[in-house]
């Protein structure tokens, strides 16, 4: 079952939202529960962890991009949703990694299409990992913790969520295994998570963590369309 909180300060958008999702559900024949709130402080009081939530941008108070951040250092890590009248704050939004960003008034097209995209993801998509050989013992790290892969001579770091892991590996290969895994070799140290990537120009990568990587000149037209890809895969602007 799916549980997924609605937040918007104004009642009617709150509830019409709310009513679309239930009906477009419905047609999928997926039960869910759905919460509504009237504020960002109300969503941040809740003690469930929701699979979805849809948060209006423009409210009193805490504000949806300030409530989205909150939630994200308290490591809310399921699918986030913004909803608002306005374009403005689209850029503004990208540090809090939503999954899309919806344009009052919601069309039900759009919001059936954004819904099924998450449903695959939800009942599909499988844990990927590797396998790292180390001291004797095998490690399993899974790929969504990946930052990048770094290589310093014959010896592969890998920097992750769980810090940074040195083990014996190409790179050469390692890129083929995960080519079609969102990561991209953006210098020929580097082998990059997309999903980490916040900010970029000519010269190098800007991860969410701050961290700065190189891009090789002969690699930035190939990695603007790879990211543009994985953007269109895994959320936008409606």
């Amino acid at each position: 079952m799916l549980s997924i909180a609605v937040c918007d300060d104004e009642v009617r958008e709150c509830c019409c939202l709310s009513r679309q999702l239930q009906k477009i559900l419905e047609e999928f024949q997926i039960p869910c529960i759905i919460h509504s709130f009237g504020s960002g402080k109300e969503l941040l009081r809740a003690k469930e962890n929701f699979d979805i939530i849809f948060l209006d941008i423009i409210m009193g108070g805490v504000d949806g991009l300030e409530t989205a951040r909150l939630l994200r250092e308290r490591e809310y890590d399921h699918f986030l949703v913004f909803v608002s009248s306005s374009r403005e704050y689209v850029f503004d939004s990208y540090e809090a990694e939503p999954f899309w960003y919806l344009l009052k008034p919601v069309e039900e097209q759009k919001l059936r299409g954004i819904l099924k995209r998450i449903v695959l993801r939800t009942q599909m998509h499988p844990k990927e990992y590797i396998l790292v050989s180390k001291d004797r013992q095998r490690k399993k790290l899974f790929l969504k913790d990946i930052y990048y892969f770094e290589i310093r001579g014959r010896v592969m770091d890998i920097h992750s969520s769980q810090g940074t892991i040195a083990y014996y590996e190409r790179m050469g290969q390692l890129e083929k295994e995960l080519r079609e895994k969102d990561f991209f070799r953006c210098h020929k140290s580097y082998l990059v998570n997309l999903a980490y990537v916040s900010a970029y120009n000519r010269q190098e990568l800007i991860l969410d963590s701050g961290e700065k990587l190189i891009i090789a000149k002969r690699r930035y037209e190939e990695f603007c369309r790879e990211i543009l890809r994985y953007m269109r895969a895994n959320g936008g602007i409606v």
